[in-house]
C-alpha cells in the first residue's frame, strides 16, 4: 500500500522518496497513451538535470519555460528541481510582449520552449527576446525529445528548506517565480518556495482524499501553479495524471473516458463542456467512476452543481478559492453537503489565517461582506517586482485579494464579486456574480457574465453578455427583464443591455476576460 508521503525538504526529495515508495506505480500518461512510472520518471529528471547542467544551469538560476502539458514538461521540472534552479512556468497562450516582459523580469538565465506548436512558432519568438535581452540561452525541447546527460557529472543534490508539515507556514528557497495571466496589466510575478506550493497541493489531498487508485484528468495548462500543485499533489499520494496537451472537447472526452478518470477539472467551462458530450452520449455514462468533478479558476453558477451530480455523477462539483499568490485559500471537502457544494467554494483550508474587510476599511466578522484577506502557509513571498508588495499586502502582512466574498459561520466562503466587478449604478452597488447566477438559471441561455459600462445619465449601467442555448432562439432584453423580475432580483439591479457571443472569451483556468468585453462594448 503507498504511503502518503508529506515530510519532505523539497520537490525533488518528495520526487526520491516516490520512486521509493511505488516505482512501479503509474505517474502519468498521456493521449497517445505514453506513460511513465514513478520511478521512470525520476530517472528522466535526472537524465534531464545532466542535460540542463551541461547547459550551464544550477541551483539559483532562473529558467523560464513554457511548454503545453506535455510529459516533457514534467521531466523539465524534476530536472530543474534536482539542480535547485528557480522555475518560471509561463502560459503557453503569452506571446512575445508577455514573455519578454516575464523573462527579463524574472532575471532568466534560459528560456525553454516548443519548436512550432499549434501553428505559432515558439522558438523564433524566444530567439528574438534573447536578441534583446543579453545572457539569455533558447533551449528547444519537442514532444517526443529525451533531455539525457551524464548523471555521474552532477553536483551535490541542493539543501532544502524546513521539512513540509501541512497546516504550518514553512520556509524555504525560494524555486517558483508564477506570473498572473495579465489580463489587465504587465503580469505579476508571485515568488513561491516548494513548501508553499505543497501547501496547496495537501489541501486536495485533504479534501478529496486522494488515493494511488486515482486518475486525475489534467486538461488546464501544467504551467499554471495548480498544474505544479497536481504534480505535488500526485507524488504525495501516488495517484496518477491523466493528461492532454490542450482541452479539446472532441479529442479529450475519449482519453478521459479511456483512462476511467475518478478527478476530472477543473472549472465552470470545463463542466459545460463535460455536460454537453454527456447529453450527446445518450447510451453510456462517460465517466463512469469520477467522483469528484474539481472547480476552480473562477465562481460557479450554483445550479451547475446539481446538474453535473445528476448527469455525470459522483458528489458533484468540489470548488476551490485561490489566487496564483495563495492558491487554495479553501477547498470543498468530499463529505460536504449539497447545500455548501452548490453554494460555496469550500472550507478554510488547514492552517489558512482570513480576515473580511468592508469597503469603508473596517474588519468585519463571520458572515458579513468584505475583501477577502489572507495569510498561510500557501501565501507566496511577495512578489518579484518589489514595488508591487506594498499595495499587494495590507500593514499586517494580510495579501489582499481584491475578491469580495463572505467566511460563513460554517467556516465555508462565499465569494460574491470582486472589488472592481462592482457596478455601481445611481450609487447603487450591483454584484455582477449574483446576476450571472440568477441569469444561469434562465432556459435560454448557455454561459454568461454581467459587465458594468460607463453610462452618462447612471455612472454605470448592467450588460449582460450571454452565450444562447440554441442561438437560434435567443432570449430578448425584455424576456430577461420579465424573467430577473419574477425571481426577486430588485429592478435596479437587472440588465439595461444584452449582447450575444457564441463563446464567452476565457483565460486558461476558465475565468471570463471582462476587460475584453468591456473593449468591445464600452461604446
Amino acid at each position: 500500500m503507498a504511503q502518503r508521503l508529506t515530510s519532505f525538504i523539497s520537490l525533488w526529495d518528495l520526487i526520491e522518496q516516490r520512486a521509493a515508495d511505488t516505482p512501479e506505480g503509474r505517474f502519468v500518461i498521456d493521449e497517445n497513451s505514453r506513460a511513465l512510472t514513478f520511478v521512470q520518471y525520476r530517472d528522466a529528471c535526472l537524465g534531464a538535470a545532466a542535460a540542463l547542467h551541461a547547459h550551464g544551469i544550477g541551483e539559483g538560476d532562473v529558467v523560464s519555460w513554457q511548454l503545453p502539458t506535455w510529459i516533457e514538461a514534467m521531466v523539465l521540472v524534476g530536472g530543474l528541481a534536482r539542480l535547485g534552479a528557480v522555475q518560471n512556468p509561463i502560459l503557453p497562450i503569452y506571446r512575445g510582449r508577455e514573455v519578454g516582459f516575464v523573462v527579463k523580469e524574472a532575471g532568466a538565465k534560459a528560456i525553454v520552449v516548443p519548436g512550432e506548436w499549434r501553428g505559432f512558432d515558439f522558438t523564433a519568438m524566444a530567439n528574438g527576446i534573447a536578441a534583446e535581452t543579453p545572457g539569455v540561452e533558447v533551449l528547444t525541447i519537442n514532444r517526443g525529445d529525451t533531455l539525457t546527460g551524464d548523471v555521474g557529472s552532477l553536483p551535490p543534490v541542493p539543501a532544502g528548506g524546513e521539512s513540509f508539515e501541512p497546516g504550518v507556514r514553512h520556509d524555504g528557497p525560494i524555486r517558483w517565480l508564477f506570473y498572473t495571466s495579465g489580463t489587465t496589466a504587465d503580469p505579476k510575478g508571485a515568488r513561491h518556495t516548494d513548501n508553499t506550493v505543497a501547501a496547496s497541493a495537501y489541501a486536495m489531498v485533504d479534501a478529496f482524499d486522494l488515493q494511488p487508485e486515482d486518475r486525475n484528468a489534467l486538461v488546464f495548462p501544467f504551467t499554471h501553479i495548480g498544474g505544479i500543485g497536481w504534480l505535488f499533489s500526485g507524488l504525495m499520494t501516488g495517484c496518477s495524471q491523466v493528461i492532454v496537451e490542450g482541452f479539446v472537447p472532441d479529442t479529450t472526452m475519449p482519453v478521459l473516458e479511456r483512462e476511467r478518470v475518478t478527478i476530472a477539472g477543473a472549472g465552470t467551462a470545463f463542466h459545460l463542456a463535460y455536460l454537453a458530450a454527456q447529453r450527446a452520449a445518450l447510451d453510456r455514462r462517460l465517466f463512469p467512476e469520477t467522483r469528484v468533478f474539481v472547480g476552480g479558476g473562477a465562481a460557479k453558477p450554483p445550479q451547475l452543481h446539481y446538474e453535473v451530480k445528476e448527469e455525470l455523477g459522483g458528489i458533484g462539483i468540489s470548488s476551490g478559492y485561490g489566487l496564483t499568490e495563495c492558491p487554495i485559500i479553501s477547498i470543498a471537502y468530499v463529505d460536504a453537503t449539497d447545500e455548501q457544494l452548490a453554494n460555496t467554494e469550500g472550507q478554510l483550508c488547514l492552517g489558512v489565517d482570513v480576515k473580511v474587510v468592508a469597503l469603508d476599511g473596517t474588519v468585519v466578522g463571520r458572515g458579513e461582506e468584505g475583501e477577502i484577506r489572507v495569510k498561510g502557509p500557501n501565501l507566496c513571498h511577495g512578489y518579484v517586482d518589489e514595488a508591487l508588495n506594498a499595495e499587494g499586502f495590507d500593514d499586517e502582512g494580510y495579501f489582499r485579494s481584491g475578491d469580495l466574498g463572505v467566511v460563513r459561520e460554517d467556516n465555508h466562503v462565499l465569494i460574491t464579486g470582486r472589488l472592481k466587478d462592482v457596478i455601481i449604478r445611481k450609487g447603487e452597488n450591483i454584484s455582477a456574480k449574483e446576476v450571472e447566477d440568477l441569469l444561469f438559471t434562465h432556459p435560454k441561455i448557455a454561459d454568461a457574465a454581467v459587465i458594468g459600462l460607463p453610462d452618462p445619465a447612471s455612472g454605470e449601467r448592467a450588460c449582460a453578455v450571454i452565450v444562447a442555448a440554441d442561438p437560434a432562439d435567443p432570449p430578448t432584453l425584455p424576456e430577461l427583464f420579465e424573467f430577473c423580475k419574477a425571481e426577486g432580483l430588485m429592478t435596479q439591479k437587472i440588465p439595461e443591455q444584452l449582447e450575444l457571443l457564441d463563446v464567452l472569451p476565457r483565460n486558461p483556468t476558465g475565468k471570463v476576460l471582462k476587460h475584453e468585453l468591456r473593449k468591445i462594448y464600452a461604446d
